[in-house]
Parts: C-alpha cells; structure tokens; sequence
C-alpha cells in the first residue's frame, strides 16, 4: 500500500477497495477489532473530526465537491485500519515498508543519474511534488532505520533494512528539499535515543548518531554540493525579503505567509474555505495588495497556516489536536518494553513527527500521495498497537 501511493497506475485503487471491504466486515464481525479501536481513539477520533469539520465547511462554503476529494480519502483509511488488527505477520510488514523506501530510493537513482534530472521528485507528481516525495521516502527509511538497530532481529534482515533504509534516505538527498531533510534529523534523533532507552544501548545509540549526521554532512558537501548551497540561500533570500522582492524560495513563502496572515484576521472563525488560499491571494494580487510572484500557489506552503486561513482558528486547533494526539498516543507506547507494542508506536511517532515538522514549511495534506500515506499509517498503526495492548504477551521480537 505505501509503495501504491506512490506510482500513477489507476490499479493501485484495487487493493485499497479490498482493505476497505475486509476493514468494514471486521469492524462488523470481531469484537476484538472494535476493542482495538477504542484503545486506539487518541488517533482514530481526531482524524474522523477531521473528515467531519471539512465536510461541513465545504457544505458551509458552496464549494464543489472536487476540492474535498482528497480529504474524503480519510473516511476510506478509518475502516481500512481494521485490516491492522489481523493476525499479520509482522515480517511481512517490516520488510514491506523497508523496501519501499529502498525501491523509491533506486527510482530517484535512476532519475537523477540515468535521466539527468537535477532535482528528482518521483514518478506520480512532476517537480512540484519534490517536497512530498521526499516527506514520503524519508518517513519509511526512519522506520526502516529504526529496524534496522534492533539487535534481536537477525543479522541478516537488519543489514536488508539498512540498505533498505540507506537507498531511501539517498534518494530523499537527491531531492534537495530543504524542509523534509531538516525535519528528519531530530525525529532520527528522537527515535534512537528512545531505543536506547529502552534497550539500554546508549554507547551504541551514540555511535548511530555520530554516524549518521556525520555521512549526511559529507553527503551534503560533499557528494551533493548543491543541497549546501540551498541551505545557504534561506538566509540570504530572508534578509532581503520584501513586498517589493519577493521572488525565490524563500521569499515566496514569506509573501505567502504574510498574506495568509491577513486571511486570519480578516475570517478568524470560518475561514475562506477548503482550498481557497490561492483565489484569495489572486484577489489580494489584483488589489495591489500582494505581490505576483504567488499568483501561481494555491497553499501558503504551510499546513498549520493552510488550516487556519481556510477553516479558521477551529480548524488549526484541530490540525493541532491531529498532530498532538498522535504524537501523545505513539511516543507513549514507544518506550513499551513489548517489541511488538514498541516498535509499531515508534513507527507511527516517525510518521507523525516528521509530518508535523515539515507542515511548519510546506502543505502535507493538499496531495493525494503523502496524505494517504499518513492517514493509512497513523490509523494502521494505531490499530495495531491498540490490538497488541489487549492480546499480545510480552516478547522479545513482533514489529
């Protein structure tokens, strides 16, 4: 599933409406399942509020029902989740997930040496879908890494899951988008620390950190110069930033920022409407009020932002509640000395933190890929630990 996401083939549709069947007959049929949900409703109840408060301020709006395709989605992934509660078998998983990230890391491979593309962004989204891509890859190399470092696991599948992991992480670099690529370095951080925790290994905790933000500086300076040289442009474009400059980047987001800013004030309670950013900018453009280097956004690169300006101060309250519940519902879990409660959770707290981290900067939601990717995780997983808390014994091995 996570690897359908990413391709443009219509057929990937198929195996979604067969989770979605067995989900629904699940809920219908297994107690336990229904169990899992309620141990589960720090994450399951936020996102069905989600799906609800769109609903409504689409109807509220007049706006056509095109802009909530996507976020429809979400009612789909609640009863898919289901699925998480299944006898399955947690190698099938681990390695599915690891090996995603290794297959989209060899596709970006392939991209930048073989087609000669200089910022690679995948294969269902042209260039403007860079950031998301590399939000996608990142999210299953962490949980790859994090798989990886588990000693109790055979030698072999965890060398399978660092490679795995690596392809991913490379093909994220070649990328070059800033705001994933900063946001994967302290939930990474976060991840190991809690392995040692648990585990007791810090000295070698240490050395996994030292290792990998050592290869990934030689990698941006080194290997890949250019992804340097990004990082150095935002301080220049934000010094410069102005009304009257706001072309690049940098500076484009700022303009954004500053005009969705306006949007708040001027609609705090109900928002311009799900998607509406972009038409409100283009009439801020035509009163000379913003400037035409944003007529083409149709998002404010920023998700917290993007909720405020189209539902209001309620729905950023929710994006927050979204976010914060899961995080709260995952890193709790995380520290379970159960492996099979453990490692789901500390799954589920990559997805969500390295998603609430990049929503600073970029829109997470607004494209079908890396929604459905955190939607179908984050309610899986969910799931799944909650299944784990009411059934399981305590082991050394599970996810």
């Amino acid at each position: 599933m996570p690897l359908s996401f990413a391709v443009p083939l219509k057929a990937k549709a198929l195996p979604a409406a067969i989770l979605l069947l067995v989900g629904v007959w699940l809920l219908i049929t297994r107690a336990e399942v229904r169990q899992a949900y309620r141990r589960a409703a720090l994450v399951v109840v936020p996102a069905a509020l989600a799906f609800v408060f769109w609903l409504v301020n689409t109807l509220a709006h007049g706006i056509s029902f095109r802009e909530f395709d996507v976020t429809s989605h979400i009612l789909a992934f609640l009863p898919i989740a289901a699925c998480f509660a299944a006898p399955l078998r947690p190698i099938v998983l681990r390695l599915g997930f690891s090996a995603s990230a290794g297959a989209l890391g060899i596709i970006c491979i392939e991209q930048h040496y073989i087609e000669g593309i200089d910022r690679v962004y995948g294969i269902n989204n042209g260039l403007w879908g860079a950031i998301e891509f590399c939000m996608f890859i990142l999210v299953l190399s962490l949980i790859g890494t994090v798989q990886a470092l588990r000693v109790e696991l055979r030698t072999g599948e965890r060398l399978l899951h660092g490679v795995f992991a690596a392809l991913g992480i490379y093909g994220a670099l070649l990328t070059q988008s800033r705001g994933p690529l900063l946001a994967c370095i302290p939930v990474f951080v976060a991840l190991v620390l809690m392995q040692a925790r648990r585990t007791g290994r810090w000295r070698q905790a240490l050395g996994v950190l030292v290792l990998g933000i050592g290869v990934a500086a030689v990698a941006t300076t080194t290997l890949h110069g250019e992804v340097a040289e990004r990082f150095a442009a935002v301080s220049e474009e934000m010094s410069t930033y102005s009304e009257q400059d706001a072309t690049g980047a940098v500076r484009e987001r700022l303009e954004m920022w500053r005009n969705a800013g306006s949007a708040i004030a001027e609609r705090p309670l109900g928002g311009v409407g799900l998607n509406q950013f972009g038409a409100y900018a283009r009439g801020r453009i035509a009163e000379g009020k913003a400037s035409t280097s944003i007529e083409r956004y149709d998002h404010p690169h920023s998700e917290y932002l993007e909720w405020a300006v189209t539902g209001g101060l309620p729905a950023l309250a929710l994006l927050l509640l979204l976010f914060g519940s899961a995080l709260w519902f995952f890193g709790k879990h995380a520290l379970h000395r159960d492996n099979g409660v453990a490692m789901p959770a500390c799954a589920g707290l990559a997805v969500t933190g390295m998603y609430a981290l990049c929503g600073l900067t970029d829109n997470v939601f607004y494209r079908a890929m890396p929604h459905s990717l955190y939607f179908f995780l984050t309610l899986g997983l969910a799931v799944y630990v909650g299944r784990m808390l009411s059934h399981r014994a305590p082991s050394d091995r599970g996810y």
